[in-house]
């Protein structure tokens, strides 16, 4: 069994696109996915399964769709990947400190070169980011309501979802939990 990180891109707890937490982890053990567990009303989830990330993915994606009628992005990752993850995470001094200040976004495909220069394009010189690979680490150095760096993110689209670093050590915490 691999343990599986799920982070869900659309969905709120109020407002457009709800979907209770509950209703989601009853369909996600219907599946047949194991030790499901969610984490906050955002879109958080961690599991068991023997199946592969694409498989696991595309099974939540489609259970998202069949009870809400939402379609949903989810980036997976496995507990393994997500220890990479914390561990490369080269603002871990300010995490520490002040874990709300460091975000996380995460995606399915690596950006491109034209997505890098337009994250780039007009942050202010208090945000710093380093994009590898699918996932992009960002340090504010103000609030993220008022950040470039975060507007420049959400343009990605569906294709992203991010979470802020306390978000992240927990779920981390949650996957080591299940061995």
């Amino acid at each position: 069994m691999t343990n599986y990180a799920a982070l869900i891109r659309g969905i709120n707890v109020g407002g457009k696109n709800k979907l209770a937490m509950a209703d989601l982890k009853r369909e996600l053990e219907a599946i047949g996915l194991a030790k499901v567990q969610t984490y906050i009303q955002s879109g958080n989830v961690v599991c068991q399964s023997p199946k592969d990330h694409g498989t696991v993915r595309d099974e939540i994606e489609q259970a998202i769709t069949r009870i809400s009628g939402i379609r949903a992005n989810v980036m997976i990752r496995t507990q393994q990947e997500l220890d990479a993850i914390v561990e490369d995470c080269p603002y871990a001094e300010e995490a520490a400190a002040e874990g709300k200040s460091i975000h996380l976004s995460v995606l399915n495909e690596p950006l491109t070169g034209r997505q890098l220069e337009k994250l780039s394009a007009g942050i202010s010189e208090l945000d710093r980011f380093r994009a590898d690979g699918t996932v992009i680490y960002c340090h504010y150095g103000q609030s993220i309501l008022d950040s470039k760096l975060a507007a420049n993110i959400a343009k990605l689209g569906d294709a992203v979802t991010t979470r802020n670093w306390n978000t992240v050590a927990k779920l981390q915490a949650m996957l080591r939990a299940m061995e």
